[in-house]
């Protein structure tokens, strides 16, 4: 092949052994897209190509990669709204003879190669590089490409989440990470740690009505906003453009055997003076009010003064 394929927000060249993905960058193009910037996909990474009509006469062209190929979409989890699927092409109108040719040239690549319903044993699309990082409703997550930090907000991290202090995983320590769009209603990111999954945190309080069982959604939220290993999103927060690709990028890590010697998650250490007294001065403020008792400022006090 070698020749180039041009839709609305994305350009398709076609290699000798991959399709390479350039996404555009205009005030029009999904934000996503621009945040991908590019992305090879291996044909050993792909199960299937369809064309399809259209909105207004266009032509879809999409691929479907194998499960386990793409973190990006092993992430997802078929949670994308149509038009931020980055392996969807737009075309023109009149363009169907055009895409029907490509998609029976990559169709004939991928019939010699591996079952598509087969999942990939290892990512063969790269994930979004580090160090990433943004903003949470109650916190602001970062990763460098070995260590994930939540550093927690004033206004909007609940009180088991300042209990239990700004917190740094190491991708050794992780088996995995749920994403939950910031598009639902529940929308959050959660790291999930070695032998201690779908565990609540301590302490955490569930709002249900009396006489009535608490929603999956419900619950999923509500655990994620006292779960110190988890960020929760909001109108404005943890946009899809910037927590999903910090999301595959973490779970890439941990699939990649990127972690190393495995690290407990402790409180991070960075800038202890003015973070301490920052932190000291909010732990006052959830004790005049009553969300924390008389043992529970002591002790965390304590703790926060020996950080100096």
């Amino acid at each position: 092949m070698g020749d180039v394929l041009a839709g609305f927000h994305a350009t398709w060249e076609f290699e000798g052994d991959s399709v390479l993905i350039r996404f555009g960058r205009g005030i029009r193009t999904p934000r996503l897209f621009q945040a991908l910037r590019e992305r090879r996909i291996p044909h050993a990474a792909l199960a299937s190509v369809s064309v399809s009509p259209g909105r207004r006469g266009a032509v879809v062209l999409r691929a479907t990669v194998r499960p386990g190929a793409d973190p990006l979409m092993d992430v997802a989890a078929g949670q994308l709204k149509e038009g931020y699927d980055p392996y969807r092409l737009v075309l023109p109108a009149g363009r169907e003879t055009l895409a029907e040719y490509y998609a029976e040239e990559l169709r004939s690549v991928l019939s010699g190669g591996a079952d598509g319903a087969e999942a990939a044993e290892a990512h063969l699309v790269a994930a979004p590089e580090a160090p990433l990082g943004f903003k949470a409703y109650d916190g602001k997550a970062t990763f460098d490409g070995s260590q994930v930090a939540f550093r927690w907000s004033w206004t909007g991290a609940s009180t088991e989440k300042w209990k239990a202090g700004d917190q740094t995983f190491h991708v050794g320590d992780l088996q995995g990470v749920e994403w939950r769009s910031p598009e639902a209603f529940d929308g959050y990111l959660r790291l999930v740690r070695r032998q201690s999954a779908h565990v609540p945190a301590r302490g955490a309080v569930r709002s249900t009505i009396p006489g009535q069982p608490e929603s999956p959604e419900a619950e999923r939220r509500t655990q994620a906003d006292h779960d110190p290993a988890a960020v929760v999103f909001g109108l404005g927060y943890g946009p899809v453009h910037e927590s999903l690709p910090f999301a595959a990028a973490v779970l890439a890590a941990v699939r990649g055997g990127n972690g190393g010697r495995a690290h407990a998650a402790v409180p991070a250490a960075a800038d202890p003076s003015g973070a301490v007294a920052d932190r000291i001065r909010h732990l006052g403020e959830l004790h005049r009010a009553g969300l924390v008792t008389d043992e529970e400022f002591s002790t965390k006090k304590a703790q926060l003064l020996a950080e100096l």
